[in-house]
């Protein structure tokens, strides 16, 4: 079993990338995600790009390079970094706090563990997060310029990145915000975001996901009892609430089908960096890694094999189905990109089984 995750891992990679990657509009040196397979003449000219799941496709990608490195992998990764700040036309940043917050930290780690380096969007990333909290609302940052909605999915991974870059001080108040205003007292889940006093109380996998990231950073490099118990607590609310029989459950498609995997990657980093102080650290390492792995084995059972390689389904427990090129496309609806008829034709989809199978490399060696 040695390199069995490693294995379906870079078939999952090789499938994502024959599929979906492509040159931007045709310049040298340029890489980007098509966002549908089959793909349409607006996906595969860029007409439609999805600034955030380019993000998760350079993170994608720093994975296998970590996992295995490679000079084809490296040479990828420059190309995946030079290209959404091309197609972005305006620069590295956007509206949308989140989605600067996902492409910093998708830079941050390509500079830091590939030597990918871009320091000037990363600093140019930062600035913006930094100066987005909003102390006469309570503290948090909005989820984009000028709108009054704070939620997880915005501050989540604005606290990674900001507690990987150093300013451990504004990703422990993003942290405390969302423990105190978005937790759930009755599960222990974190509820969407705040608009004024009134909470959003749905429940995403995401969410879960980022917070996991956040506290532990936060348990490593601050050494405060706080944030490894709100870790322990919310695995174990993810466990009992939003998994079936070890799995993660749910899943979705159009920006959905990138809930569950966001999920998977920060279980796995609780498994593999969060510090062992007693025994409920480590059950809580166990049964995080014991979720990545029972995950994957499902999403593996229930993919397709389209060409030798793996197709995966929007949800991890049913068997995933064969997207048609006539089908409806996923559309931008107001600020989200819903679902394509058939889910697993979205780029988003299929980035989530490659990063929990990566998640599961990752984990699979630890006792």
């Amino acid at each position: 079993m040695g390199n069995l995750w490693s294995r379906r891992a870079d078939a999952a990679e090789r499938a994502a990338l024959a599929r979906h990657a492509r040159r931007l509009w045709g310049l040298p040196c340029t890489e980007l995600g098509v966002v549908a397979w089959p793909p349409e003449l607006r996906e595969r000219t860029f007409g439609v790009w999805n600034y955030w799941w380019q993000a998760h496709l350079i993170d994608c990608a720093v994975d296998a390079a970590v996992r295995l490195p490679t000079q084809a992998r490296v040479r990828r990764l420059r190309r995946l970094t030079r290209s959404p700040r091309i197609r972005n036309l305006t620069g590295w940043t956007n509206r949308y706090y989140d989605d600067m917050a996902w492409m910093g930290l998708a830079l941050e780690r390509a500079g830091r563990q590939q030597q990918v380096e871009h320091p000037s969007a990363i600093q140019t990333l930062e600035s913006r997060l930094v100066d987005a909290w909003n102390p006469a609302a309570g503290g948090g940052i909005p989820w984009r310029r000028r709108d009054d909605f704070y939620n997880a999915p915005a501050n989540g991974p604005a606290a990674i990145l900001l507690a990987r870059t150093g300013r451990l001080w504004r990703a422990q108040e993003m942290a405390d915000w969302i423990d105190e205003r978005l937790r759930d007292p009755v599960t222990g889940l974190i509820f969407d975001g705040l608009r004024g006093t009134e909470v959003e109380r749905v429940v995403y996998s995401y969410c879960q996901g980022v917070v996991l990231g956040a506290e532990t950073e936060l348990a490593v490099r601050m050494g405060d009892p706080r944030h490894s118990i709100r870790v322990r607590r919310l695995v174990a609310a993810v466990s009992a609430h939003l998994c079936s029989g070890g799995v993660i459950t749910g899943g979705g498609s159009g920006d959905g089908g990138l809930f569950n995997g966001i999920l998977a990657r920060y279980l796995a980093l609780v498994a593999t960096e969060l510090p062992v102080l007693d025994a409920e650290d480590e059950d809580t390492r166990r049964l995080a890694r014991s979720i990545v792995l029972s995950s994957a084995e499902s999403a593996w059972a229930n993919r397709l094999s389209v060409d030798g390689l793996p197709l995966f389904g929007c949800r991890w427990t049913v068997p995933a189905v064969m997207p048609e090129l006539h089908g409806e496309d996923g559309v931008l609806c107001g600020d989200s990109v819903h679902a394509s008829s058939v889910p697993e034709r979205d780029l988003s989809v299929q980035l989530s089984g490659w990063m929990l199978l990566e998640s599961a490399h990752t984990v699979e060696v630890l006792p």
